[in-house]
């Protein structure tokens, strides 16, 4: 079984939704290690996936402010200590998502990164918007020198010439898109669920 896990190019591009249409589309369980905010991104993923297989695992840390996982620790006096951080029993294929970009700091010495198991398959969202070109490359070339395997998923509306570059420059496959949607649901989870099931299935 596959473990695959969801990082983005910043804030706010579609990790998620990424994660949900994954989770959809091969019945694979779901893990956020870090979870920072009032929402739960668990409980997203819940809402928005109509399969039974799926198994929502525990956060390893719950945070309450929506910040950097760091930040959000020092205000209620806890130390992430990224190697408390255990990936859950499962037999199952397994969707992990990140919290923010790789390099996120989870104290003042790790990251995002260094969570990101060896094995995994590592899934890139990115979304354009001025700057998302070097924030694409920079996250990209860097997990790519860490030895990782990397494959691309855009999320919101096409940039022909930004996708270009990034696919020129970097090499990696690119599994598809999720489009701008002005309601998400389970029905539209279940369409780029299936657009993108033979694309995860190839990896």
């Amino acid at each position: 079984m596959k473990h695959f896990f969801v990082t983005g190019i910043s804030t706010d591009v579609g990790k998620t939704i990424t994660s949900a249409v994954m989770v959809e589309a091969l019945e694979a369980d779901y893990w956020k290690p870090v979870q920072t905010g009032d929402d739960s991104d668990s409980e997203t993923i819940s809402e928005l996936i109509s399969n039974s297989k799926t198994v929502l695992h525990k956060s390893s840390y719950s945070l309450k402010a929506p910040m950097s996982p760091h930040a959000a620790a020092d205000l209620e006096g806890v130390y992430i200590d990224h190697n408390k951080i255990q990936e859950p029993k499962s037999e199952n294929h397994m969707v992990i998502e990140g919290a923010g970009g790789i390099l996120v700091p989870l104290n003042n010495t790790d990251t995002i990164l260094d969570i990101i198991m060896p094995t995994y398959q590592v899934i890139v969202v990115v979304k354009h918007y001025l700057g998302s070109i070097n924030h694409s490359l920079l996250t990209i070339k860097w997990l790519l020198l860490k030895g990782y395997d990397v494959a691309v998923l855009y999320n919101g509306e096409p940039n022909p010439t930004s996708e270009e570059i990034i696919t020129k420059t970097t090499g990696v496959p690119v599994l598809g898109r999720i489009g701008h949607e002005d309601t998400l649901n389970k029905e539209v989870i279940k369409k780029y669920a299936a657009e993108l099931r033979p694309a995860l299935l190839a990896l």
